[in-house]
């Protein structure tokens, strides 16, 4: 029960004024309770204005804060957006545009940045080929290779996984797994597909096919060559099986040089010429491979600057510091290979001494000092035939000549493939000069017309020249 009186008035006024009606619990009287005091009356207008102004604070407050939370989220959407729309541009830009196909080969120009194969943005998904490669779906050869059973691996390299499987045709393939699908694996792939369509010799693998680029994978269909590589035959898993006798080296030889001859008339540059993309079939015929690197090269134009790439030990040393690629790095490297077929060792070796870990290094300074016999697989019969040590001695000086640092100094690959007829067919005789034999310091016998290039570098010097090299009159 209220100890005072309430005037009705008095609370009405006290209530319009903001204030609770009240007792001042001293006298039992009413009382306006206000915001800034209790009165015996109405709330005063000061107290009135304060609270008005109190409350339109808070309004302003929550309304601007909720006006803030919302151009925010808008801020942050529109920069979402954006982003996703520059990635796409992005991405867009470094994918090849489809060349014309009015366009001659040799008006195709190339630059650091901008990749080689063309692109086309339905992607094949429609078509069944594609520059006459039949497109395969990623389940038949997920099939086809046992869901890419391990057991079934033929090679590992550098780009991707080899794995043997069998077509519902019946044919017996090498499905080539990438290892990842960015935008350089989805170069190389291209690329490869590009130049192996374009191109057919008995001494170049065989693509039959590939994959969508837009395939949960990429995957490339190869004729399967069941007798491995050269470097399995050298140094690898199947060297000690001997069927590496000298002829079939020569022979291997010969056939690779033809191949290669033939890329360079085709305007295609191999870029990784080694032991391991050198396949055998049964018969010991040569197939090369692995084209993921190789780029098509102008005709109008002296080399491709382009930053280098390929494998350790094969890497011409003036593309490697001048960043210009030309036909001659690939005859550098088949330098190299030919060292190889003659010693039976690996390009790289870190178990080796440090001056020969490089194959090609040690090779130089063997025939520089007159140490063929030391660099030479004793199992080719070097000490023991006289005809075989005539023609290695000549497929060294030959190899010699490739492995020449300044790249003007090294013979073409066509020059390269003639010598290497010449000396399977044992016309030595008739075009170069008799060979200064038969003791081992003197085994490196110069052939008679081609004298070994002196590069900057004076690989042979004066001494070697005089005593090991006959001129004729």
């Amino acid at each position: 029960m209220l100890e005072w009186d309430a005037n009705n008035s008095q609370c009405d006024t006290c209530l319009k004024a903001g204030g609770l009606c009240g007792s001042d619990t001293t006298t039992s009287t009413f009382a306006c309770h206000c915001t800034n005091g209790t009165f015996a009356s109405g709330c005063s207008t000061e107290s009135t204005n304060n609270g008005n102004k109190t409350q339109l604070r808070l309004g302003l407050f929550i309304s601007g804060a909720a006006i803030a939370g919302i151009l925010v989220g808008v801020w942050v959407f529109s920069f979402i957006q954006r982003r996703k729309r520059r990635a796409q541009e992005s991405k867009s830009k470094d994918l090849p545009t489809p060349p014309s196909s009015t366009v001659p080969a040799s008006s195709i120009h190339f630059t650091r940045s901008i990749p080689s194969y063309p692109y086309s943005k339905s992607d094949l998904e429609k078509g069944s080929t594609y520059f006459g490669a039949q497109i395969f779906s990623y389940d038949e050869l997920e099939e086809a290779t046992n869901n890419f059973d391990t057991s079934r691996e033929l090679g590992d390299g550098g780009f991707g996984t080899v794995y043997y499987g069998k077509l519902h045709d019946g044919r017996v393939v090498a499905v080539k797994r990438l290892y990842e699908n960015n935008l350089k694996r989805v170069e190389q792939f291209m690329n490869e597909v590009e130049i192996l369509t374009k191109i057919r010799h008995k001494n170049l693998v065989t693509l039959y096919g590939c994959t969508s680029k837009r395939s949960r994978e990429l995957l490339l269909v190869y004729e399967y060559i069941p007798n491995g590589t050269v470097a399995d035959h050298l140094h690898g898993n199947r060297s000690k099986s001997g069927l590496l006798t000298w002829p079939v080296r020569l022979s291997i030889a010969i056939e690779s040089a033809e191949a290669l001859a033939y890329l360079h008339v085709s305007d295609v540059i191999h870029r990784d010429v080694k032991t391991n993309n050198i396949l055998l079939d049964e018969n010991f015929q040569v197939k090369v491979a692995d084209f993921g690197l190789s780029r098509l090269f102008p005709t109008d134009v002296t080399h491709v600057s382009t930053a280098p790439q390929g494998t350790p030990g094969y890497v011409d040393p003036e593309y490697y510091q001048c960043y210009q690629l030309t036909d001659k790095s690939d005859v550098y490297s088949f330098g190299v290979v030919l060292i190889e077929l003659i010693s039976s060792l690996p390009a790289v070796d870190t178990n080796r001494h440090r001056h020969d870990i490089n194959l090609a290094n040690m090779a130089v300074n063997k025939i520089q000092n007159h140490a063929l016999h030391e660099l030479v697989d004793p199992l080719i019969g070097f000490e023991k035939d006289y005809t075989v040590k005539r023609m290695t001695t000549s497929v060294a000086e030959l190899a010699f000549r490739c492995l020449q640092q300044e790249r003007d100094m090294r013979p073409s690959m066509d020059e390269v493939l003639e010598i290497l007829r010449g000396i399977q067919n044992e016309e030595i005789g008739a075009q170069k000069a008799e060979v200064v034999d038969i003791r081992a310091a003197d085994d490196v016998g110069l052939l008679k017309n081609i004298p070994p290039p002196l590069s900057p570098d004076s690989f042979v010097n004066d001494k070697w020249q005089m005593q090991d090299f006959r001129r004729t009159a």
